[in-house]
């Protein structure tokens, strides 16, 4: 318990600026929203103009454009990436930070075993994650409100915010076990931005082939697609199930990997 609230103080400072950041960029993008349903046949016509490809890697569906959930859907790509970068870097950054800091020996003669570590910080990160995406669904709905031109599925909006907590989850797993596989982790953003990007990228890519079912499990960014959510009102079971996968087999991979390496402090 003390190392899960010692690590919750710890991370109180940047899980404020990260939930400030994605507040103020959906809220940057939302008050365009008013705008944009005033000019809609303009708006539609020069999305129009764009390549399929292109509207492809944009999330740009143009029958549900000129709704708040279809306009939001669109922007929600650029929420989710920086979401994402803000998990990875937490996963990454946690365990391995004993190291960096010179604080391993320290902890490790502590009477908890490993595995009481692994978990107190893996729930510290989970805790942070989610007061993260409640504060922003929070805050998200109230400017939706006051920016829509129509009534919109609660639930919808619901669903669309809670893809942005599963790519997290994602991420911080695949944070955590690549944090546990080296030894000695000087620094975690180059190898964070590095994964998160080119993931994104390759998503983009992947968005761009007509029959990608198959390419998208290569990327988390594509597992939930948000004209799907609109339309069925659920997400694909296939690529639900292959998130879930991921951290499971990433996080029990942390654990036996971390219970067996030798650790030692950064010279």
């Amino acid at each position: 318990m003390n190392i899960f609230l010692f690590e919750l103080k710890a991370l109180r400072k940047s899980t404020f600026i990260w939930t400030c950041s994605i507040i103020a960029l959906a809220a940057l993008f939302l008050s365009i929203y008013p705008s944009m349903v005033s000019e809609a046949e303009d708006f539609k016509k020069l999305l129009g103009g764009y390549s399929p490809s292109v509207r492809a890697m944009l999330g740009i569906n143009l029958d549900y454009i000129t709704s708040i959930l279809g306009f939001y859907s669109m922007i929600f790509s650029f929420i989710i990436l920086c979401g994402a970068i803000q998990a990875m870097n937490l996963g990454t950054s946690i365990i391995s930070k004993e190291s960096r800091e010179r604080t391993a020996d320290f902890l490790l003669v502590k009477p908890v075993s490993r595995s009481t570590i692994v978990t107190a910080k893996l729930l510290a990160a989970f805790t942070t994650l989610l007061a993260t995406d409640i504060v922003f669904l929070g805050v998200s709905s109230l400017i939706a409100n006051s920016v829509k031109s129509a009534d919109y599925s609660g639930k919808i909006f619901f669903m669309i915010n809670l893809t942005l907590f599963f790519t997290q989850l994602i991420f911080l797993a695949i944070g955590v076990v690549v944090s546990v596989f080296f030894n000695k982790l000087k620094s975690v953003l180059p190898i964070s931005l590095g994964v998160v990007f080119g993931t994104y990228m390759i998503g983009a890519l992947i968005a761009t082939e007509k029959n990608n079912d198959l390419a998208r499990f290569i990327s988390p960014f594509k597992y939930f697609d948000i004209t799907y959510i609109i339309k069925n009102a659920s997400y694909e079971t296939p690529y639900l199930a292959a998130g879930t996968a991921i951290i499971v087999i990433a996080i029990a991979a942390s654990y036996i990997i971390y219970n067996k390496k030798d650790i030692h402090a950064v010279n």
